[in-house]
């Protein structure tokens, strides 16, 4: 079998041992060795064949790339741990939590649909981060005059951290004053379709987030998981070396 060298980070991540971000830290402080020398951060090695030590204790070879689909339900929050307690998309699992498992694109308290996670933290920064194009689709429930909201989120709209350009949006009317109105944006930014409804003086009712990138919701139930197919994982891959 080929080896499959990555940056020492994401070996790191892969493994369980800490996020990403707190896996080049350790590295920085100079508490990671690879093969007893002292490793430098963005250094390449092969997890199944080099000797990986923090702090004098070695690390296992990480688990291989793992992704879950979850329908994320409303009332529910996209971290590991809430200081409040309420439910968090881990607890959603049922014991499947995974070494080194993140999400890739959070999702608000109250915004439901498709949530990727993994244990590829590299994979995960690269499909949320703008240059990657990464297209989502979301279907807001909302009151207000979604049709004239709809050609103006065509033409763009101006938010307070920059102008919003949607890929495709579409009103539906949903009879007794509702409409749907769906939006495809490449971005993640924070709250962003929320923020555009406001700016488009239609008061949201409900947002379900139906695709993220190849990944659609289809009829997966509020809760569920699944895994992915192999088309989608196909697309993911490719994503995941841009």
């Amino acid at each position: 079998m080929a080896a499959e060298t990555m940056r020492i980070q994401r070996a790191l991540a892969r493994a369980g041992v800490a996020s990403r971000r707190a896996s080049e830290a350790l590295v920085a402080a100079g508490r990671v060795r690879i093969n007893g020398v002292v490793a430098i951060t963005g250094q390449s090695c092969d997890p199944a064949a080099d000797t990986i030590t923090v702090d004098g204790k070695t690390v296992a070879a990480p688990a291989a790339p793992r992704w879950i689909v979850l329908h994320k339900p409303s009332g529910v929050i996209t971290t590991r741990k809430d200081p409040e307690g309420r439910r968090t998309v881990f607890d959603l699992l049922g014991g499947r939590d995974l070494p080194g498992l993140t999400y890739v694109g959070r999702l608000d308290y109250l915004t439901e649909g498709v949530l990727l996670l993994t244990n590829d933290g590299d994979a995960a920064h690269k499909l949320t981060h703008p240059s990657t194009g990464v297209e989502r689709t979301y279907v807001a429930t909302v009151g207000g005059n979604a049709v004239v909201a709809a050609a103006q989120a065509r033409r763009g709209v101006e938010l307070d951290d920059g102008l919003v350009q949607v890929a495709h949006a579409e009103a539906r009317s949903l009879g007794g004053r509702l409409w749907e109105l769906e939006v495809t944006i490449a971005e993640g930014r924070t709250h962003e379709v929320r923020r555009l409804c406001k700016a488009l003086d239609l008061e949201v009712k409900r947002l379900v987030r139906t695709r993220y990138g190849p990944v659609a919701l289809g009829s997966l139930p509020p809760g569920e998981t699944r895994p992915l197919t192999r088309h989608e994982r196909e697309v993911i891959d490719a994503l995941s070396q841009v």
